[in-house]
């Protein structure tokens, strides 16, 4: 999907909400545990019940990789529905890799061709030989990670080299990436009063955006000082929407939750125009 594509879904749908399906066997309703794929059965509800109202999904893959082939199997299974059911979908594995060369041009290869996503998360610690090859697939995305919406992200990302801050260092060189134009970002919704500094820097690339919802994210100061003339924002909600029922029930609690996100995605949109 290219980035036009993206916004051309934004626009339709008035809606700019990711799901995360971050799938624990411990937090699935009971009575999924009985179906031959649980994973699967439980993403598909999910997916069914919610794709109106997203444009992205967005699965952690270090929830498939605990259950080992069986959990692979259900990402490959999760992902191959959407692009055969909902390719209008666009969709980020949440993989974090980074490393060099030839690692990662097979990393790329694992998340891009065999298993058809339309991007992946990438750490940046390791510079441009870790990120270019990713960059180097058509119409696929690289998502930097920046500034991250955990505690320890002030451990590094905010520490100052030479008067400025770490992330802004990683912005500033991801630019000068060979075809850096593919290049998305996460900035955590926790770090919104950063979001205007980052937008200096990018002023439209794209944004993941987690932390809104269960991590006490606010949307409304995250579009205010992320928000660019593009949208260029993708505000990922995982545990707040798919873990809003664990009854039988829970595709339409899901359902419920997203409606409320994306209602207010769209006054947003509204409001600005």
């Amino acid at each position: 999907m290219t980035t036009q594509e993206l916004i051309n879904q934004i626009k339709v749908k008035k809606s700019f909400l990711c799901i995360g399906l971050d799938v624990d066997l411990n937090k699935i309703p009971p009575h999924l545990l009985s179906e031959e794929d649980p994973i699967f059965a439980f993403n598909k509800a999910i997916i069914d019940a919610t794709h109106h109202l997203a444009v992205a999904y967005k699965p952690n893959t270090a929830f498939y990789e605990a259950y080992g082939v069986k959990g692979w199997e259900s990402l490959e299974k999760t992902i191959a529905y959407l692009n055969a059911n909902h390719p209008e979908m666009y969709t980020i594995a949440d993989a974090k890799r980074g490393d060099i060369g030839n690692t990662s041009k097979m990393y790329a290869q694992a998340f891009f061709e065999d298993l058809g996503f339309d991007s992946v998360t990438v750490a940046p610690y390791m510079g441009k030989d870790s990120v270019e090859p990713f960059l180097s697939f058509k119409n696929k995305h690289t998502i930097l990670l920046a500034l991250t919406s955990n505690a320890g992200a002030f451990d590094f990302q905010t520490q100052e080299i030479n008067g400025k801050e770490l992330y802004k260092q990683v912005l500033e060189t991801s630019k000068t990436y060979e075809n850096s134009e593919n290049l998305m970002y996460v900035v955590g919704a926790t770090k919104a009063e950063f979001l205007a500094e980052v937008r200096q820097i990018v002023p439209s690339s794209f944004l993941l955006v987690p932390g809104v919802g269960a991590q006490g994210g606010d949307l409304k100061s995250v579009c205010k000082y992320g928000m660019s003339p593009n949208v260029g924002l993708l505000i990922n909600s995982s545990r707040g929407i798919i873990y809003a029922s664990n009854n039988t029930d829970f595709a339409q609690a899901a359902a419920i939750k997203a409606k409320e996100l994306q209602q207010q995605m769209e006054e947003i949109l509204n409001h600005a125009g």
